[in-house]
């Protein structure tokens, strides 16, 4: 297998690259597809996500590109969201042995959730008007934005996705920011909840650290050759072309 996830890892990072599409939207429903466990691919992708995304806050870090009050606040909902999530997936388990299941269609529904955010990201992303939440300081919003964090935070820890393209759908709408700044912000906010969530899963048993080496190995390269032909490749085509494949994994999963 290790030919073979290591060219995965490379298309997968290539990709991500290329169109900026989430790694986990990806990554998580091909593991399972080719017969991984779901808790298994879950918690591989968290913890493969945390160490690649460790890379780009330090680099945005460098570039001054990161609003850490919002990392701040996002997080004080995200990190007890993910915690809950695991602690009912164990419980869930415990009492009725069916986590796989529950991860599995709750990945479906999210893809396909995933997949509209995309598209909508495409096509309307740049259309969207200054609105009275992102007229508003920061504090002003701070139920908001607590809750934004909780609730997506949930749903990252109980399918490995949306660290990344959830959340920056939702910073686009809420919150007034330069570009840089929502990615920057967006990649170290993601670092943190994919740290988290992908510690708890392993403490549960749920990663396969052969295949995150294995993984890294290949997406690496990807990423860095995806990055340097971003600016000549048809971004929005192949990121509607993605979204399309993510949405079609999501309904073969449920």
């Amino acid at each position: 297998m290790t030919l073979s996830i290591l060219f995965m890892g490379v298309i997968v990072g290539f990709l991500v690259g290329l169109t900026g599409v989430g790694g986990a939207s990806l990554l998580t429903p091909i593991l399972i597809l080719i017969g991984i466990h779901p808790s298994i691919a879950v918690g591989t992708d968290l913890l493969y996500n945390s160490i690649t995304k460790l890379f780009g806050t330090i680099q945005h870090w460098r570039q001054k590109t990161i609003d850490f009050k919002l990392v701040k606040m996002l997080a004080m909902g995200s990190i007890p969201g993910v915690i809950v999530a695991v602690i009912f997936l164990k419980l869930f388990n415990s009492f009725y042995n069916n986590q796989e299941v529950i991860i599995k269609h709750a990945l479906g529904y999210v893809l396909i959730l995933v997949a509209f955010a995309t598209l909508f990201k495409v096509f309307f992303g740049h259309k969207i008007k200054e609105n009275r939440w992102q007229l508003k300081s920061l504090e002003e919003k701070r139920g908001l934005t607590i809750t934004i964090g909780a609730v997506l935070g949930f749903i990252v820890g109980i399918t490995s996705i949306g660290s990344g393209s959830l959340y920056a759908i939702a910073m686009l709408y809420f919150f007034r920011m330069a570009p840089a700044q929502l990615v920057g912000t967006d990649i170290a906010h993601a670092f943190f909840l994919a740290t988290t969530a992908g510690i708890l899963h392993a403490s549960m048993g749920n990663v396969n650290y052969t295949l995150v080496i294995n993984l890294l190995l290949g997406s690496i390269p990807g990423v860095l050759i995806g990055s340097m032909l971003a600016t000549k490749a048809p971004t929005n085509v192949l990121r509607t072309i993605i979204a399309s494949l993510v949405l079609i994994s999501g309904l073969k999963l449920i």
